[in-house]
């Protein structure tokens, strides 16, 4: 079915000529006035004097943008602390040549489960008189939902550092340090015991 326009009666155009001499349009533009270009300013300031380098479209960028996280990854961190234990023995346990006198595995546990039994752990171990210990985080799984703040790939693995060096703890470690690879490699933490007295 087609709809028929309809034309406006004459005393329709009539009514409609009056209400339209009187309207005033929104956006007036000057009657045949020359319209002149907008004056260009110049701000001089201390940026302008430095010169921008050549840019093509399409070319990479020569530094890579930067990083999300603020802080050095776990390992870094951890491979950058002062060393307080002997050199010598320090550097067959980076080599894993020093064999854990005891081992706790943490994997597949929560943060609830894992602070007590580690603190137990490591109370024990210490009452015991054992030197280096080895604690086992596992390297985490990455998160199935990608937000917009990075989330730490594993959780215990951020955690246990942190618990370690801790008010209760701190005082029976001398070092920490990420495991060689036959011990774990990233996943684990050699901690170093301070000696009984």
């Amino acid at each position: 079915m087609v709809r028929k326009t309809r034309t406006l009666r004459p005393e329709e155009k009539e009514l409609w000529d009056k209400v339209a001499e009187q309207a005033v349009p929104l956006h007036a533009k000057p009657k045949n006035k020359a319209v002149e270009p907008p004056k260009k300013r110049i701000i001089s300031t201390p940026l302008a004097s430095h010169s921008i380098p050549s840019f093509a479209i399409g070319q990479k960028s020569k530094t890579p943008p930067p990083k999300h996280d603020l802080m050095p990854a776990i390992h870094d961190r951890l491979s950058a602390a002062p060393v307080r234990m002997d050199r010598k023995s320090f550097g067959k346990m980076k080599r894993g040549k020093l064999a854990p006198e005891g081992r706790i595995d943490l994997h597949g546990m929560t943060l609830d489960q894992a602070h007590p039994a580690l603190t137990r752990f490591i109370i024990a171990s210490a009452t015991q008189g054992k030197r280096l210990v080895l604690v086992i985080t596992g390297k985490g799984k990455d998160r199935d939902e990608v937000g917009p703040i990075p989330v730490p790939r594993g959780i215990l693995k951020h955690q246990v550092p942190m618990w370690l060096s801790d008010g209760h703890l701190g005082p029976l470690i001398l070092q920490i340090a990420p495991a060689h690879i036959s011990h774990g490699g990233s996943g684990a933490y050699y901690v170093y015991l301070r000696r009984g007295r």
